[in-house]
């Protein structure tokens, strides 16, 4: 699976300067509908730093094994700092379009924003439900669009400002999957049935938003695409601030967000 990448220092940025405002209560969200259904056996897709990984191991029982898998060995070195022997957590270099597991072997398998990076979206459904056993389910998410993330459209619009002709184009993928029906269509076409979908609004409060700004250009495959661009780095940075704070307001401030929340079993 290519695809945007996520290596050299960006993994750390991204884990200190965007998880917490990205994706810590999403994880937490996510883990807790994952644990209601008493899972013994866990795949993760897209496991990134740990963070969804490290909100399983906390909400599922002590006897849940728990394999992690992600593309970035880079990403996956940040995520076993989160981890000890004792944690039962498995972490694994692995393709979501290809994942090397034998049919069935998955009570649960979980993907938190990471099916927009895919490149071939069907393929990594047919996946999940493959290792999946009878009755297993496949518990993901993705973002709503721009008009309900104002966040990555800032980003975007900001990006397209400064590099005219030649945009950076990072921060479309994220919000690129955002259509219910076309999600519930693929979903069955892969096999799967009961889907259930939810629309998960989130204000997050931000005392300051200069780490978000700089974790938005090195926390993220953006910063190669700065670099390539021979564009620099820190002023990016602060011209992202600046529109952060023109549309947010100056901090104390709240971001909202809108992540959309699919459970679909296998029958």
């Amino acid at each position: 699976m290519s695809g945007p990448s996520f290596a050299g220092n960006v993994p750390r940025v991204y884990d200190t300067n965007l998880g917490p405002v990205w994706f810590q209560k999403y994880a937490l969200d996510m883990a807790a509908i994952t644990a209601a259904g008493k899972p013994r056996q866990v795949l993760e897709i897209a496991c990134g730093t740990g963070i969804v990984t490290r909100a399983l191991r906390s909400a599922l029982r002590s006897d849940a094994k728990i394999v992690a898998t992600d593309f970035s060995e880079d990403m996956l070195a940040v995520a076993r700092e989160k981890f000890t022997s004792s944690d039962d957590v498995e972490l694994k270099r692995a393709d979501g379009t290809a994942l090397p597991f034998d049919d069935g072997m998955f009570d649960a398998a979980v993907c938190q924003f990471g099916m927009m990076f895919y490149p071939d979206r069907q393929k990594g459904l047919r996946e999940a439900y493959r290792v999946l056993a009878a009755g297993g389910r496949y518990l993901f998410s993705v973002w709503d669009d721009h008009r309900f993330n104002p966040l990555g459209r800032v980003l975007d619009e900001t990006l397209a400002g400064m590099f005219a002709s030649d945009p950076p184009k990072f921060y479309q993928i994220p919000f690129s999957y955002a259509r219910v029906d076309e999600i519930r269509t693929s979903l069955q076409e892969a096999g799967f049935r009961r889907i259930d979908v939810w629309i998960n609004p989130y204000d997050h409060a931000i005392d300051d938003l200069g780490p978000l700004a700089h974790g938005a250009v090195f926390g993220s495959p953006l910063f190669g695409q700065v670099r390539d661009r021979a564009g620099d780095h820190q002023q990016v940075e602060r011209t992202i601030l600046a529109a952060l704070r023109r549309e947010f307001g100056n901090e104390p401030t709240s971001i909202p967000h809108q992540a959309i929340l699919i459970v679909a079993c296998k029958p």
